[in-house]
């Protein structure tokens, strides 16, 4: 009610139509929360006078509230907890019933569960309201039990009990039934806040009597951090004054009940008509699946996780400044065989000392300890690893890197002419899986063109929820001489220039050759073709005796090697709703 009221106000104010918003939309909720916090028309948020302002602030005249209690509770229809508390009483198991609820719903379930029993068994309630006082004191004076009290009034009296004056006074009558069953009975509250002023004092003076709830005071709430000051108070001067007193903490009425049925004896008819009204249990037995279970997970990605990468890398120092792309010249020039990351004097070096040396005498380098990686601070120390891994995976296993600044792949090697038998003999072995993964040669030469093609994958070196992956990605590289490539081409070598061939307008500006064919090549290959590549290109990359990979296989003390442990698993998938963005509150 207080969310309805709320809502009718915001709207008035602000110039809007009810239809425009949504009561049940949590941006909705926080805006109009938002409005109150900034204007003074309500009382805060909790306060125990909000909810009589804002009913008085939507509805000022006395009429137009009973109309509006008249219409809510024509919707109303009993709950799980109705039942329990109908056939208690129907049983004799509850003497007194006060709520400050304006329903009939605990009255009507009290008459269906005395349907049930025989007319000599049955317990009908009598309804007492602050128009029908005299009912109560009748009840009370002559123990004819049970009552169902009505403290702020009937849907139908002609005085409900809603704004701030109207909470300030409880009806005499009213007043005095309340304070002498709570010095007879024990006192069970469900639900109630505490908010009316009346109803508060005649509970406080209570205390002041000899024996007040002699069979003890019990605070039903969804959570102890929620009670009311007053509230408190009260408890805890009930405790000073001998009462037993305790905070129950329950979500809901019905989970209440439900425990409360656990302990009490009810005739057999009424105990199924209770059960009858139980919500559907969220827990059922369910026979186990006894057939094969598929395999799981369905998705397995292209991605090989990197348990551990080299921490540090040699360091050398230079008698004159240079760049990276210079330094690789020299090393090309003279056949040596490193991973480097200049800045400015300093390199970051893995491979053989001496060779490295010789290789860039020109420039004056000289050995200068190591120097520590932090590859997620420094995108130098992420590029130098980045070639230093694609150089490990396709050491020893019939492929060559393909070192690139807009990415690195790994192709197969073709067959040479002046290879050995024995050579040979390794490599088809070597690539029998990749080979009967793609059910064709992985080398060759492109029909109608002439050109060379190579199978091969597209390699990413990136961090994913805290740990780091290869991700691979298969690919036909097919070697375009120069003279064939038109302006907007790149050098075959180039990753780009290979993926441009995936796409129709890209391929058109590249000028490639061979995208009919490419495509025509893998448009038969799908998911189980897929899988079978992507699972002989994890076995190939990932084969070792020791899990590691090493860039050039450097003796110990020779220089420093880029060492990597390799998982032999691909990443799989995981159920999406699993993820965090899927678990947000706002």
């Amino acid at each position: 009610m207080i969310r309805d009221f709320k809502a009718q106000i915001f709207c008035r104010e602000n110039n809007l139509s009810k239809r425009e918003i949504d009561t049940g939309d949590q941006v909705w909720i926080d805006r109009i929360d938002e409005f109150f916090r900034r204007t003074s028309i309500l009382p805060p948020d909790g306060d125990p006078t909000e909810y009589a302002a804002a009913f008085e602030a939507v509805y000022p005249q006395a009429r137009h509230r009973r109309q509006y209690i008249d219409d809510a509770i024509s919707k109303g229809t009993p709950c799980f907890g109705h039942r329990v508390l109908g056939s208690l009483i129907a049983a004799g198991k509850v003497d007194c019933v006060f709520t400050t609820n304006f329903d009939p719903l605990v009255e009507e379930s009290a008459l269906s569960a005395n349907s049930l029993l025989p007319v000599m068994r049955q317990s009908r309630p009598t309804v007492a309201a602050i128009d029908s006082g005299d009912r109560a004191m009748r009840c009370l004076n002559e123990s004819d039990w049970p009552l169902i009290a009505k403290l702020h009034g009937d849907y139908q009296s002609t005085a409900i009990k809603n704004t701030n004056s109207e909470l300030e006074n409880q009806d005499e009558r009213m007043r005095h039934v309340l304070v002498e069953a709570s010095k007879r009975f024990g006192m069970l509250f469900v639900g109630y806040s505490g908010r009316d002023a009346s109803i508060m004092e005649a509970l406080r003076s209570v205390l002041r009597e000899t024996a007040p709830f002699p069979n003890g005071l019990y605070w039903v709430t969804s959570s102890a951090s929620r009670l009311l000051p007053t509230v408190i108070e009260l408890l805890e001067n009930a405790h000073l004054a001998g009462v037993d007193v305790a905070v129950v903490e329950c979500k809901t009425f019905d989970e209440l009940v439900a425990e409360v049925i656990k302990h009490v004896d009810l005739p057999q008819t009424l105990l199924e008509h209770v059960m009858q009204g139980r919500a559907a249990p969220r827990l059922v037995p369910v026979k186990l699946p006894d057939t094969a279970a598929r395999k799981f997970p369905v998705l397995r990605l292209s991605a090989i996780l990197i348990e551990s990468l080299p921490r540090s890398a040699r360091r050398m120092t230079l008698k004159q400044p240079t760049t990276s792309p210079a330094v690789r010249e020299l090393l090309k020039e003279h056949h040596c065989r490193a991973a480097i990351a200049a800045n400015g004097r300093e390199l970051a070096v893995f491979g053989d000392d001496q060779a490295v040396l010789k290789a860039l005498v020109s420039l004056g380098p000289e050995v200068a300890g190591t120097v520590a990686l932090d590859v997620i601070r420094d995108s130098w120390a992420h590029g130098l690893l980045y070639d230093a891994l694609v150089r490990a995976l396709s050491r020893y296993r019939y492929l060559v890197p393909r070192l690139n600044r807009s990415g690195h792949s790994i192709v197969v090697t073709a067959p040479q002419a002046d290879e050995t038998e024995e050579k040979t003999t390794k490599r088809s072995a070597r690539l029998a899986e990749l080979r009967a993964a793609y059910g064709s040669s992985l080398t060759g030469t492109v029909p109608g063109l002439n050109l060379p093609f190579q199978e091969g994958i597209f390699l990413k070196l990136e961090q994913i929820e805290e740990r780091w992956w290869c991700g691979f990605e298969p690919y036909t590289f097919v070697n375009v001489p120069r003279e064939q490539r038109t302006e907007h081409s790149m050098p075959a070598d180039a990753v780009r220039e290979e993926h441009a061939a995936l796409d129709g307008p890209q391929e058109r500006r590249s000028g490639d050759p061979a995208g009919d064919w490419r495509r025509e090549r893998w448009a038969q290959k799908y998911n189980k073709n897929w899988a079978a590549i992507v699972d002989a290109w994890a076995k190939l990359l990932t084969v070792s005796q020791d899990r590691t990979v090493c860039a050039f296989g450097v003796d110990e003390g020779a220089g420093v090697d880029a060492v990597f442990t390799i998982s032999p698993f691909t990443g799989w998938s995981r159920p999406g709703h699993h993820h965090a963005y899927l678990n947000r509150t706002k």
